[in-house]
């Protein structure tokens, strides 16, 4: 967010990234960095960027310095850090500071509907190499779960999520994890601000097959929605207009082709009923 005001503030002045650069003793690549958030603020910094963008308005400037100090506070998910790749901790931030996160899965349920069970038999099958000890399972399982009071905060978060059938067929863990988990779906999808919609085997293929992906959007106008793309070894975050605006038209049409969210809980009863526990 200050990333995102301090780039308008510079364009507004009319001030290049190079000439911003040397008013902080540092390079055009670091004002690039800081705009985009991915390096973190030195409060002198901002100072002296502000100053050579002529914000003299107190409260703006005081504003504006309180979040390069907060953005400079650890977060709650920082003590995982040993456990999580570098390039998973911007999304946690990110999903913490949202307030609409739209989600389309094919494989799994969304990391934020998840039971404890049904996270660590997830966490499993990506660590076949090297097995999680019980005691670092115990900890991711623990940061999923953390992940979740998202939903359930004093102002949460709206989560959509749209999943193809198949992570309603498919025995992650085992029949009864499933099970357990279907069953938490349907009393998730009962609250005032989580959207459940399942894409049916019978709608045949459908756009966005190339794989999940999760858009973001906040309440601050200044900040822009991100797209969070998950891949093996890495991630990518996507927030140019063009990109986004292919994203939003793509989760709209599968929430489109999608079953309409009355008929979700009806869908996951069947999925129950077709187990064999």
């Amino acid at each position: 967010m200050l990333g995102v005001h301090l780039r308008r503030l510079r364009e507004e002045a009319q001030i290049s990234r190079t000439d911003a650069g040397w008013a902080i003793r540092g390079s055009e690549s670091k004002i690039s960095r800081l705009e985009l958030g991915r390096v973190g603020f030195k409060v002198r910094d901002v100072d002296d960027l502000l100053t050579l963008y002529k914000v003299e308005d107190d409260d703006e400037r005081e504003r504006l310095l309180t979040l390069a100090r907060e953005a400079n506070s650890p977060g709650w998910w920082q003590r995982f850090d040993d456990l999580t790749p570098q390039w998973f901790h911007s999304y946690l931030g990110l999903e913490m500071a949202a307030d609409l996160i739209r989600t389309f899965e094919l494989q799994f349920v969304p990391g934020l509907l998840q039971t404890p069970e049904y996270a660590r038999a997830v966490m499993q099958l990506g660590r076949q190499d090297v097995p999680l000890s019980r005691t670092e399972q115990d900890r991711l399982v623990s940061l999923r779960m953390s992940r979740q009071d998202v939903l359930t905060r004093q102002r949460p978060a709206r989560l959509w999520a749209v999943v193809d059938e198949a992570v309603l067929r498919r025995p992650i863990g085992s029949p009864a994890i499933l099970k357990a988990q279907l069953e938490h779906l349907i009393d998730a999808s009962r609250r005032h601000n989580v959207t459940l919609q399942i894409i049916p085997f019978s709608k045949g293929g459908y756009t966005a097959t190339g794989g999940a992906f999760t858009l973001l959007r906040f309440n601050d106008a200044d900040l822009p929605d991100i797209v969070y793309i998950e891949h093996l070894t890495s991630a990518v975050y996507l927030d140019k207009r063009e990109e986004l605006d292919t994203y939003v038209v793509t989760m709209d049409a599968v929430s489109i082709t999608a079953a309409q969210p009355r008929e979700t809980e009806k869908l996951i009863r069947q999925a129950i009923e077709r187990l064999d526990v």
